[in-house]
């Protein structure tokens, strides 16, 4: 069926699980009556538990709902072909998304997920990218908080220092300066995913320890570490590592490497936490950096999550700083309403696939960033309460 065609724009595939609830409870509630409103529809596995979900949210009783495992070839394909859009919350991916994105790629199915697994991304790049780019599937990995406000952030501030300093800047700073939220169940499980994987593999690992394990056959010049408490000079502030780094730092080079490298072949960069000046910021960043934010017995499960109080409360502030040899600097902000890992990040899973809708971009496995840029960055400060702006 052409996608023109299809009986649905976009399907919530794991809409029974916490942040797939929430992206359908956004598209019910923030899109209702609304004349641009997507013709979509819920996924799951089990259809007594999506018509649960669909009364709680408060969705319209007529809302589809499809029945579809990624344990079943058949119900993938069969979900792929009758939507123009996937939006997948069902992780880990390494244990639960090739069905599915091979489904949308052999489809043509446009694709956005929540993916922060390094490995299992080059593998689906490695293994799909050209199938991708013959049928047209745009698959856009990292749809949530890993990695949008970076990738984008990074872009924004590029394309503004190009307009006030006439190039890109060859060192870019992350440095993430407030949030409040946890991370999510998903993405304590995918991280031990991850590590079993690695165990099992360890020809694995350097794709997951290099800054550019998503660019292949590009290797850039030598990252900061940024694995250790620092003192940012430019910023006085002492800096910690920030847990999101290792999937962030690979995504922003991996846009640029798809877009042609328009930030420079020479692009240093990396994200940390902003702790303050003095000794009072030092203690802070040694007390981050020996603590683990996840990784932990008390992480939350697959399917737990903040209070609807605790989500709303939420936010988070990005600070992205460029830097040229001569001493000149840029600044640019990117900050969001609501718990980051659950709150904002349904809201920029959703608009990720509405902004697919629309998308002249070719078939490739990519990044928000490279396929979508700043048509993204306008919905998402249009709509799910994210701000974008020099400082």
């Amino acid at each position: 069926m052409a996608k023109a065609d299809r009986p649905f724009d976009i399907v919530v595939y794991g809409a029974t699980g916490y942040t797939g609830r929430l992206v359908a409870e956004y598209l019910a509630h923030h899109y209702a009556g609304r004349a641009d409103a997507p013709k979509w529809a819920m996924a799951g596995r089990s259809k007594a538990k999506l018509e649960e979900v669909r009364d709680l949210i408060g969705a319209p009783a007529d809302t589809p709902l499809i029945v579809a495992n990624s344990d079943d070839p058949a119900s993938m394909k069969a979900l792929a072909e009758q939507t123009r859009v996937v939006v997948t919350t069902v992780g880990p991916y390494q244990l639960h998304g090739e069905p599915l994105l091979k489904a949308c790629v052999d489809a043509g199915t446009d694709y956005a997920d929540l993916c922060g697994e390094p490995v299992w991304m080059r593998q689906m790049a490695d293994r799909y990218h050209e199938a991708a780019k013959k049928s047209g599937a745009r698959i856009a990995f990292s749809s949530g908080f890993d990695s949008i406000p970076f990738d984008l952030g990074v872009l924004m501030l590029q394309k503004h220092a190009v307009k006030t300093h006439g190039s890109p800047a060859p060192r870019v700073k992350g440095r993430m300066r407030a949030m409040q939220g946890g991370v999510s169940g998903g993405t304590a499980a995918s991280l031990g995913a991850t590590l079993k994987t690695l165990a099992a593999d360890p020809s694995l690992v350097p794709i997951m320890t290099s800054p550019f394990g998503l660019t292949p056959g590009f290797e850039g010049p030598t990252q900061p570490p940024a694995d250790k408490p620092t003192h940012d000079e430019t910023l006085d502030s002492w800096c910690a590592p920030f847990v999101m780094a290792v999937i962030n730092v690979k995504n922003v080079h991996r846009t640029n490497y798809l877009l042609g490298h328009p930030y420079g072949e020479d692009l240093v960069y990396d994200e940390m936490v902003l702790t303050g000046p003095g000794e009072q910021g030092e203690g802070i960043a040694n007390h981050l950096a020996s603590t683990p934010m996840i990784g932990t017995p008390n992480d939350p499960k697959p399917g737990e999550g903040p209070t609807p109080e605790q989500r709303q409360n939420g936010f988070y502030d990005v600070l992205f700083v460029g830097e040229w040899p001569d001493g000149s600097t840029v600044r640019y902000g990117v900050k969001g309403k609501y718990d980051p890992g659950y709150g904002s990040t349904s809201r920029m899973l959703a608009e990720t696939g509405i902004a697919l809708l629309s998308c002249k971009a070719d078939g490739a496995i990519a990044t928000p960033g490279a396929l979508l840029g700043e048509a993204l960055v306008k919905r998402l400060q249009d709509e799910a309460e994210i701000t974008f702006a020099a400082e």
